[in-house]
């Protein structure tokens, strides 16, 4: 008998014939669902991990990037430039945080400076607005601690939350009658005249059309279309994370000037929302397309230069390292040099979309990249607006961003918001409750993390971690399901009491 899994919110069973399936529950994939669900269409996307954003999504530095830094006339500037005029728009209709607060590229140097204008000339013809190049005193100005002889200031640059943002895309969509399927990798395709016939562990579905959106995978999910068009290698980024003091250190993205042989990307230092600052990433092929490894070398390699752009950061606590992977069209050999976004109908199976080596800005550019899908399909088939599409979803109200009164109002209307279960985070039962009744169904402890922090502050879980098996369990998972992200990382194996 098949496992009842939860798909969404509604309690309708699951259809089984879709107009598009969407493979690939990453920022791109849950963008273009959204994008879809405009439209008076069925749909269908398939994640084969335990939550959305589990892949590339939740491993990259949530830079919002203004389109300076890749090259003229590519599908990466044109959608990344796009991009950079609808996110932020699209945040606020979500209720995803996010701050525009500009970036600097700096050269330690004069004889970088030939570097930034060369970037200023490229951002420039890409229609990146507000460049300018600054001097020792323009750089004080915007970053204090900031130590550097020029510097490339772009001041439409921002950072966001990269998970939550794939999330807020999906449940938007879910909202407007998608569906989602988590832990349901696509494992064969049937080839029909009218579209596709879809083999998964959950079952059998069909599809009119197919956006292949899978991210390190999708070489792998086009083959099994018959599309051998493709190869994916996986290039790893490790990163360092800094102690909450830091956003008295810095407020604003600062990376350097690349290096010419790009043997290593430097040391990228970006703030986040709740004020950590994220040293990386580094960038190295590996074999492996699940190899998030971190290593000492690499460590001690992003600290040396962050220091060098950041004196202060050498009196700050480190509290985590962790590493994601990038699905590069570039072979590790140097065979090709620039690969460019691909975006594109299949001429071997019609209706067959493939959207591959989305890596660095794809966070910036998905909602131009789901226009494209959409612009793709439109050209086959009329697609009739939705009258009752809602672009927006309900609040997600965080304890800790609340003032003194609406807290006391939620506490006296419910005494789960008075119970603290993340002291780092400032987290309540009632925020972890409802993050465990998510409209996509996930709910592993990751899952819970993602959209509420738990785990995320300088104990590391050490804290919460109890208190959300006790939340699951309450919840109805029971204690040998409890896992850290979904089937095989199960945090329990039996009772050592009746």
């Amino acid at each position: 008998m098949r496992p009842k899994i939860p798909v969404s919110a509604k309690s309708e069973p699951l259809p089984s014939a879709f107009d598009v399936v969407v493979v690939g529950g990453g920022v791109v994939g849950c963008a273009v669902l959204r994008e879809l669900s405009r439209y008076g269409l069925r749909l269908l996307l398939l994640e084969r991990e335990s939550d959305l954003a589990e892949g590339i999504s939740k491993g990259n530095s949530g830079v919002i990037h203004a389109g300076f830094n890749v090259p003229s006339g590519t599908l990466k500037a044109r959608t990344n430039v796009e991009g950079l005029s609808r996110i932020y728009r699209l945040a606020r209709e979500l209720g995803v945080p996010h701050r525009r607060t500009g970036k600097l590229v700096v050269a330690l140097a004069d004889e970088d400076r030939p570097h930034l204008e060369e970037l200023k000339a490229q951002g420039d013809r890409n229609g990146t607005p507000g460049l300018e190049i600054v001097d020792e005193s323009g750089i004080r100005a915007l970053a204090p601690h900031v130590r550097g002889r020029w510097a490339l200031s772009s001041p439409h640059s921002g950072i966001i939350s990269p998970y939550e943002f794939t999330i807020a895309l999906a449940e938007c969509a879910l909202q407007n009658g998608a569906r989602v399927l988590l832990e349901t990798p696509l494992t064969a395709v049937g080839i029909r005249p009218e579209g596709f016939l879809l083999e998964t562990p959950r079952g059998r579905f069909s599809a009119r059309w197919v956006v292949n959106c899978a991210g390190l995978y999708s070489d792998e999910v086009a083959a099994l279309a018959g599309i051998e068009d493709y190869r994916i290698y996986p290039y790893r980024g490790e990163y360092l994370i800094t102690d909450k003091e830091a956003a008295a250190v810095l407020d604003i993205p600062v990376y350097p000037v690349p290096p010419r042989d790009d043997s290593f990307l430097g040391a990228h230092l970006t703030p986040t929302l709740e004020g950590h600052i994220l040293l990386g990433p580094s960038s190295a092929y590996v074999e492996d397309k699940r190899d998030a490894a971190t290593t000492r070398p690499v460590m001690d390699r992003l600290k040396a230069e962050a220091f060098l752009l950041v004196p202060e950061l050498r009196r700050l606590l480190f509290i985590h390292a962790y590493a994601g992977l990038r699905p590069k069209l570039t072979d590790p050999q140097g065979r090709v040099k620039l690969a460019d976004f691909i975006v594109e109908e299949s001429r071997l199976r019609p209706r067959w979309v493939n959207l591959v080596g989305i890596e660095s800005p794809g966070l910036t550019a998905a909602p131009a990249l789901a226009a494209r899908v959409i612009d793709i399909i439109g050209a086959r088939e009329d697609l009739a607006l939705r009258p009752d599409f809602r672009p927006d979803r309900p609040a997600v109200p965080k304890f800790a961003t609340l003032d003194d009164g609406e807290r006391a109002r939620r506490v006296a209307a419910d005494r789960a918001w008075g119970e603290m279960v993340c002291r780092c985070e400032h987290v309540t039962r009632a925020e972890v409750t409802a993050a465990v009744r998510n409209p996509s169904g996930a709910r592993s402890l990751d899952a819970v993390k993602r959209r509420t922090r738990c785990g995320m502050g300088r104990c590391q879980g050490g804290f919460c971690g109890p208190r959300l098996a006790d939340i699951l369990q309450a919840e109805g998972v029971p204690p040998e399901k409890i896992s850290k992200r979904g089937s095989g990382s199960e945090m329990f194996y039996g009772r050592n009491k009746p």
